[in-house]
C-alpha cells in the first residue's frame, strides 16, 4: 500500500521532470529550426527537428494510450472493490505521466480511496497536496477535494481547519451533487458546534436535497436534522426525520459513526 507522503513525493519529482522535459524538448525544436537556414547545418538540424518531434509525439501517445488507468478507480472505490482500486492507482502513481492532469487525478484517486476507507489523517495529506497545485483548470476536482478535506478534517476533530475548507465553498458555483455533499458535511460541522437553528434553516429545501443523495449519506443528514429539531424543542419534526433514517440505513451503523447521534434514539 502506498502511502500519502511517498505519493506526495512522487508527484512533486514526476512535475520536475515533466517541466524538464519540456523545456529541453522545446529548446531543442527553437534551435533546430533557427539552424535550419544555415549553410551546411540544414540536414542536421532538419533531423534534429524531426527527431525531437517524434520524441514528443511518442511520449504525448504513450501516455494517451496509458490514460484508461484513471477512468476506472472512481468505479472500483464507489462499488467497495478497495483491493482492487488499490492496485491500479498505485500502478497509475508509480508510472510517469507527462501531462500534470493526469498525474493530480492520480493523487486525487487515491485521496478518494483513503477517503472509503476511512483513512483520514492520509485522506487530509492528499488533499491538502493537491489543493497547493494550480488547479485553475480542473474546477470540478478542486472542489471535490476541498469537500473531502473538510470531512476528513472534522473526523480528526481539527474544526478551525474544516472551517476554512468549507469556507471556500460558498462563493462557487457548485453543482447539484457538490451542493448536496457540501450540506452533509455543513450539518456535520454546525452539529459539532452546537449551531441548532442554523441546521433548520431552510429546512424543506434541505430535506429535498438530502432525498437525493445516496442512503448512508441521506440517512446521516437527517440524523442530524432530527438532533437539532430535538435541541430546539420540536419533537414531532425530530420524530418524522427519525423515521426516514430508520428506513434508510442500519441504526446501530450509523450512531457507531457518529456518537452524538445516539440521542436522537434515546
Amino acid at each position: 500500500m502506498i502511502s500519502a507522503e511517498r505519493a506526495i513525493r512522487t508527484l512533486r519529482r514526476d512535475l520536475t521532470i515533466s517541466t524538464v522535459l519540456r523545456g529541453v524538448l522545446f529548446t531543442g525544436l527553437f534551435a533546430a529550426a533557427t539552424m535550419v537556414p544555415m549553410n551546411g547545418a540544414g540536414m542536421y538540424a532538419v533531423a534534429a527537428l524531426l527527431g525531437l518531434s517524434m520524441a514528443w509525439a511518442m511520449v504525448s501517445i504513450q501516455a494517451a494510450r496509458r490514460s484508461y488507468l484513471t477512468g476506472d478507480s472512481p468505479s472500483l472505490i464507489a462499488s467497495g472493490q478497495f483491493a482492487e482500486a488499490e492496485e491500479q492507482i498505485e500502478k497509475e502513481i508509480r508510472s510517469f505521466w507527462q501531462f500534470k492532469s493526469v498525474r493530480l487525478r492520480g493523487l486525487h484517486h487515491l485521496a478518494v480511496l483513503r477517503h472509503a476507507q476511512r483513512q483520514w489523517r492520509e485522506s487530509a495529506l492528499l488533499s491538502e497536496a493537491l489543493l497547493r497545485q494550480r488547479l485553475g483548470a480542473m474546477p470540478a476536482l478542486a472542489r471535490t477535494t476541498r469537500l473531502m478535506l473538510a470531512d476528513s478534517l472534522l473526523e480528526l476533530g481539527d474544526l478551525p481547519g474544516a472551517y476554512q475548507a468549507l469556507l471556500t465553498m460558498y462563493a462557487q458555483r457548485l453543482s447539484l451533487n457538490e451542493a448536496m455533499n457540501l450540506l452533509v458535511v455543513q450539518l456535520d460541522y454546525e452539529s459539532r458546534i452546537g449551531a441548532w437553528e442554523s441546521m433548520l434553516r431552510n429546512l424543506r429545501h434541505k430535506v429535498q436535497l438530502v432525498e437525493l443523495l445516496p442512503s448512508n449519506s441521506s440517512a446521516r443528514a437527517q440524523a442530524m436534522l432530527a438532533l437539532a429539531a430535538i435541541r430546539r424543542g420540536m419533537p414531532e419534526l425530530a420524530g418524522w426525520l427519525r423515521r426516514r433514517a430508520e428506513l434508510l440505513v442500519d441504526v446501530n451503523e450509523l450512531t457507531t459513526h457518529r456518537p452524538i447521534l445516539k440521542e436522537v434514539w434515546t
